[in-house]
Order: C-alpha cells, then sequence, then structure tokens
C-alpha cells in the first residue's frame, strides 16, 4: 500500500500563509513593493483554480459544527467539491506559483518560517490529494488526517477564536487590495495610539519576524531587551519622586521578568516590549 507524503511545496493552504508572512517581514523591513503582494494578487484572484481551493482549505480549517456527524458529512462535502477542480489546470497554476516565488525569494529561506496549524494543512492535503493518487492507498494514513480534521471542525471556539475567524473571513472578502493579516493590523493599531514606531521598536518586531521559527535566537534577543529596558527603569525611577508611580514602575519590571521565564515568546510579550519602550520614552520627557 502506498503512503500519501506530505510535500508543504505543493500544499496550498502553506503556500498562502507563508506569502502572507513574508508580506509582512518586507513591510516592516522596509522593502518597498513587496514581490509576495504581486505573487498573492496573480494566484489567488477570483479567476484562478489556487484561490478555489484555498477556499476549500479555509473552510475545513474554520468551520465548526457540534454533531460529529455533520462535522463528517461537511469533509465528505469539501473532498467532493474538490474532486470537480481541473487536476492539471491546478498543477499548473501551482508549478507557476513556485516558479514566481522562487525567483524573488531563496525558496529554502521561504520554507524555514514556523506554521502554526501545519499539521491540520497537512491532514487535508492528504485527503484530497488522495483522489488524484492510483495507486492503492494505506487506509490508515487516511483515517488519521480525516480524523484531525473532524476533531478540529468539533473543537469548542473561545472568542479570541471567534474574533479572528472572522478577520480572516473579512479579509478573504477584499480582492482589490490585499491586507495584512497579523502584524499590519498590529502596526496600524500601535501606531494610531501612540505614533510612529520607535528605531528600537522597529527592530523588536523586524526580530519577531524573522525569527518567529527560532524560538532560541527569539528568546535571546527578548531576555537581552528586557535587561536594559529593567536597567533604563531603575535609572528612571530613582529620578522620579511619586511613591505610587516607583510603585508602578517596578511592578512593570517584574511583568517584563515573568517574560524571560515563558518558553515560548508570544504576541501579548511583544506589545509588553512595545509599550514599555514607550513608556521609557515618556518618563524621559517627565523626569530630566
Amino acid at each position: 500500500m502506498a503512503n500519501i507524503k506530505h510535500n508543504k511545496i505543493k500544499n496550498v493552504g502553506v503556500l498562502f500563509e507563508l506569502l502572507t508572512r513574508q508580506i509582512t517581514s518586507d513591510t516592516v523591513n522596509g522593502v518597498d513593493n513587496s514581490p509576495a503582494i504581486a505573487i498573492v494578487k496573480e494566484f489567488f484572484n477570483k479567476n484562478t483554480y489556487l484561490l478555489k481551493e484555498y477556499n476549500l482549505y479555509k473552510a475545513l480549517q474554520q468551520q465548526k459544527y457540534k454533531k460529529e456527524a455533520s462535522a463528517d458529512r461537511f469533509v465528505d462535502l469539501v473532498i467532493k467539491e474538490h474532486a470537480k477542480l481541473p487536476n492539471i489546470k491546478l498543477k499548473r497554476e501551482k508549478y507557476n506559483l513556485i516558479k514566481e516565488i522562487k525567483q524573488a525569494y531563496n525558496l529554502e529561506d521561504f520554507f524555514k518560517s514556523h506554521i502554526s496549524n501545519y499539521k491540520l494543512n497537512a491532514s487535508i492535503y492528504n485527503i484530497l490529494e488522495s483522489r488524484h493518487n492510483s495507486k492503492v492507498q494505506n487506509p490508515t494514513v487516511s483515517m488519521k488526517s480525516r480524523f484531525f480534521i473532524t476533531e478540529h471542525i468539533l473543537e469548542n471556539k473561545n472568542t479570541a477564536t471567534e474574533a479572528g475567524t472572522n478577520v480572516i473571513k473579512e479579509y478573504s472578502r477584499q480582492d482589490k487590495d490585499l491586507r495584512l493579516l497579523s502584524y499590519k493590523i498590529l502596526l496600524e493599531k500601535f501606531n494610531s495610539k501612540y505614533g510612529k514606531l520607535t528605531v528600537k521598536q522597529r527592530t523588536l518586531l523586524r526580530e519577531y519576524i524573522n525569527n518567529i521559527s527560532n524560538s532560541s535566537t527569539l528568546k535571546k534577543y527578548v531576555v537581552s531587551e528586557i535587561t536594559t529596558i529593567n536597567k533604563a527603569l531603575s535609572i528612571l525611577t530613582d529620578k522620579v519622586k511619586d511613591d505610587v508611580v516607583k510603585i508602578k514602575l517596578q511592578e512593570v519590571k517584574q511583568q517584563l521578568d515573568l517574560i524571560k521565564e515563558s518558553k515560548r515568546i508570544k504576541d501579548t510579550h511583544l506589545v509588553s516590549l512595545l509599550r514599555s519602550y514607550n513608556l521609557i520614552t515618556e518618563l524621559k520627557n517627565v523626569v530630566k
């Protein structure tokens, strides 16, 4: 019996996520006219079969049911819809997509980024690609992939997940202008509330994005920055006369020290450091 080997280079779910991540990285690094934007507009517009396939991936990633029978029927429906896509044309578009990515970026570096839902994308790839393989498939592998997808559909979503899904749905409707899903939104919100990013803040974001798949390097950088921030806060605290403010600043330092103990750097940690940079700037303006 043959096993379908997951190939992330051919996985449209992985490719789309990496492209949006690349757009974010290019934006933070000051790359004008990011090649990834042009690639997404060309290969994921309403006239492409790649977008149709990606929408099926997205459906399995986002749809939720309370009953297992409903989830199972939904998986069958997606597989049936995928079977309607012309395989030859889909393969040609995917080949041209990889070709464009290879011309614009180093392919090895492009695929290094961590994919948060990699296992789900791989499972979807396995069940959708099985229809193209004429060899007798190993039912165990197919069953594991299907079971994982069904369990994902049956998961209870919290409010934060629902909100994130709504953002993605809204984003998917924007065919003309590509919008950044994550840090683009973060940057815009932060800029509107606190003003333009400082050099330190921009460097932090760049390190976060460029090393998101290298947790040890990212952790080392963050710990180093926290040490620097706390030293600055200690110096400025000595110049503060208000005892209440001193206590608050001490609490900030303690919260930053907790980040050092975390195994993985999270988005919330990133926001805390961004705010800390602003806090130092404000203190310097007040305490002279």
